[in-house]
């Protein structure tokens, strides 16, 4: 398989390896809700956030969406886009050297992509999978990057989604752009075969829209009576008297008029044209008004027939099986809407819809899986998430990695907002980026404190971080029903011994203690309800 070479490859092929492990310090002032959720949201260069993550989720995370700068050449827009913000420099001069001064924007980015994917795809679970929105100014250099890191193999179908996003006519003077490129890449496409055919929730919304007349040799002419009620979309008000469209798809008017009134059909009208579903048709305009439903020959049930403003029938039924169109077009072509809903206006001129992040995340996610986005902006997959928990009553949860300033008044204050407008269950942590805990080697530092260890044993239990105001001496902290201690002073010398069980508390709850060396036997510890665990000096991750 062909791979693509940049000036500044060499530098960042294997850079991911060399990010040093840092903890999360968690800051409760800016966090949402009572603080204490395994929804995270992270300020810090999501380089470093991903390589904190490692420890915690390598493997867990079941579905990624991110949304990186397009690389347009606009240096205008509040996530700057053209790879030249002064954090993406300074990381490049530091890693790439002098050879950056020669990069061109494209290299640049191709530079900041790489390693970020690679640590993207060891926090994938084995059926995990990956959607990336670019548009045509990377699309190809991104494809083959993520041919390279992900395998050409686990595109998930063709690898490649087009969102139609209707965009503006204005400043196009020969084809418009109305559309951008979502690439789908599988960790292993074996391990998502599973969720072809997926039974859709009956919560979520998945309607087959179709056109209702299609002239063919299998569909004859033939006279259809509609009746009154059925609505117009569109137009409030109109009168179809004679044959409406053309050629091979067009509707005679056979008996009276179709006039609407408040977007209602005022009289039966008798139509003749091709129709490919005429008898699941009929019978569901024989059942209107009853409570009997009307199902086609998958089992799927019609649920309306509408006219278009041009007068032309549709039909719209559910699907049982949820599909994932190549095409998406059924979504929103602009989230700000949805920030606008929040008080939120005039913040990013591009951000995503929740629909879409919704409709892709709910394909390949169950109901406790981990969904993170490492280009997080607004916050839109956080929202999706919690819109989509909502109406399938999951716990699904969220990771938002945000590199910028404005994590904290824009992307933490979108979430809260929408957690107290939309009631959603829920909160989360918000966290910066503190002190390495590990090396490039996965090895402790020397200069590792009690309070650092601490805080990364208890989110290793509990993906929870710790307020470290609750830390004590020995005392970690507690969840649930679960005390953490650590005995760490001197490595090697942390024995948990008879003489520590003096300190620890005197109740029923199980006590897990690391330490360097137990010398307690069996019977004690399970006496005590204790569960010996030895300090992990270093972190295995591959």
């Amino acid at each position: 398989m062909p791979t693509l070479n940049w000036i500044g490859k060499d530098a960042v092929v294997n850079h991911d390896k060399e990010v040093p492990f840092r903890l999360l310090k968690k800051i409760k002032a800016h966090s949402g809700g009572g603080g204490n959720s395994q929804n995270l949201i992270i300020h810090g260069d999501n380089l470093e956030a991903l390589k904190a993550l490692m420890p915690y989720y390598q493997g867990e995370i079941k579905c990624i969406y991110i949304d990186p700068p397009y690389n347009t050449g606009n240096e205008n827009w509040v996530y700057n886009d053209k790879v030249n913000s002064p954090k993406i420099k300074k990381w490049l001069g530091k890693v790439v050297g002098s050879e950056a001064e020669d990069l061109c924007r494209h290299d640049k980015w191709l530079c900041m992509m790489y390693p970020r994917l690679k640590l993207l795809r060891d926090l994938l679970s084995e059926d995990g999978v990956i959607f990336v929105s670019v548009d045509d100014n990377e699309l190809s250099n991104l494809r083959e990057i993520m041919d390279e890191i992900f395998d050409f193999k686990n595109r998930i179908d063709r690898g490649l989604v087009v969102w139609n996003n209707a965009g503006s006519t204005k400043g196009f003077r020969s084809i418009v752009k109305n559309h951008e490129y979502i690439l789908a890449y599988a960790k292993d496409f074996e391990g998502v075969k599973n969720y072809y055919g997926k039974n859709f929730p009956d919560e979520l919304e998945n309607i087959d829209e179709r056109l209702q007349i299609k002239r063919s040799p299998r569909n004859p002419l033939a006279k259809v009576k509609f009746p009154k009620g059925l609505e117009i979309e569109g137009v409030k008000d109109a009168v179809f008297e004679k044959n409406i469209g053309d050629g091979t798809n067009r509707i005679d008017i056979v008996d009276g008029s179709m006039t609407f009134k408040d977007g209602i059909l005022q009289k039966d009208v008798v139509l003749e044209a091709s129709f490919p579903y005429k008898n699941q048709m009929i019978k569901f305009f024989e059942k209107i008004g009853t409570d009997t439903k009307t199902y086609d020959v998958k089992g799927q049930e019609w649920i309306e027939v509408y006219f278009r403003k041009t007068g032309v029938p549709y039909f719209r039924k559910k699907r049982l099986m949820y599909i994932l169109d190549s095409v998406i077009k059924d979504c929103p072509n602009s989230g700000s809407p949805d920030l606008e809903k929040l008080g939120l206006t005039n913040i990013f001129d591009n951000p995503k819809p929740v629909d879409l992040i919704v409709k892709l995340i709910s394909y390949f996610t169950d109901a406790n899986d981990i969904i993170l986005d490492s280009f997080a902006g607004s916050g839109t997959t956080g929202h999706a998430v919690l819109e989509l928990n909502k109406k399938t009553n999951g716990n699904r949860k969220f990771i938002l990695v945000e590199m910028e300033d404005y994590a904290k008044d824009i992307t933490a204050e979108r979430i809260k907002l929408a957690i107290k407008k939309d009631s959603y269950n829920d909160d989360f942590e918000y966290c910066e980026l503190d002190k390495p805990l590990f090396n490039e080697e996965g090895q402790i530092e020397e200069e590792c404190t009690f309070e650092q260890l601490a805080t990364y044993i208890y989110f290793t239990e509990t993906n929870i971080n710790i307020d470290r105001k609750a830390i004590d001496k020995y005392y970690v902290g507690e969840y649930g029903e679960t005390e953490y201690y650590l005995l760490f002073k001197e490595k090697g010398k942390n024995i948990l011994n008879k003489d520590f069980l003096k300190k620890i508390k005197n109740n029923s709850k199980k006590k897990i203690i690391y330490a360097d060396k137990c010398l307690i036997d069996d019977k004690i510890l399970e006496k005590y309800n204790i569960l010996f665990k030895q300090i992990p000096y270093e972190v295995k991750v591959y």
